[in-house]
This record gives structure tokens, C-alpha cells and sequence, in this order.
């Protein structure tokens, strides 16, 4: 998941997907350089990461964000970021001392 969000285009799409319409791949592409193609395939790897999900609605696809694996590593990096926070209050109470 963090290789998938670690490319500027793709978090780019996200946050065109982050008001929570589900949105076609036309729709993802107008107002910028991108071709159709590229950002299908930036989507394809946003969607194997889990954080899109695609839904067929006719003959196009409508492609949403799906927060819930982004929410996880959100709770997962907070977490760390805590402990990281713990053990430099000991080291500096440590060092103070």
C-alpha cells in the first residue's frame, strides 16, 4: 500500500476521489496531461493495493476511494509515532538526569 501511495499521480487521484462519488476514469482524466491509459494503470495499482474498489456501471467503470486500508496504516503509523514519542521522552529524561 505504501509503494501505491508513494507516486505523486496516484495520490493525485486520490484526492480527486477523496469527496466520495465514485468517478470514471473520463472524469479522473479531464483537466489534466494524463491519458486514459495512464491513469488506468494508476488506478489498476491503487485497486491491487485495496485503497480503490472499481464498480461497473454500464459499459464504464467508476472507481472509489475505499478508506478503510488507509485508515488502518493511518492508526498503524500513529502508533508507531507514539512509541517513537515514549522513547525519546526516556532518552531525554535519561539525559537530563
Amino acid at each position: 500500500m505504501f509503494a501505491a501511495l508513494g507516486d505523486e499521480t496516484r495520490l493525485s487521484v486520490l484526492g480527486r476521489l477523496a469527496h466520495g462519488e465514485p468517478q470514471s476514469i473520463a472524469r479522473l482524466t479531464a483537466g489534466t496531461r494524463l491519458t486514459r491509459q495512464a491513469v488506468t494503470k494508476h488506478l489498476r495499482v491503487l485497486e491491487g493495493a485495496g485503497i480503490l474498489r472499481s464498480v461497473r456501471v454500464g459499459r464504464e467503470s467508476r472507481f472509489a476511494l475505499e478508506p478503510k486500508p488507509i485508515d488502518e496504516a493511518r492508526a498503524y503509523l500513529d502508533d508507531v509515532s507514539r512509541q517513537w514519542d515514549d522513547a525519546l521522552a526516556r532518552l531525554k529524561a535519561f539525559v537530563e538526569s
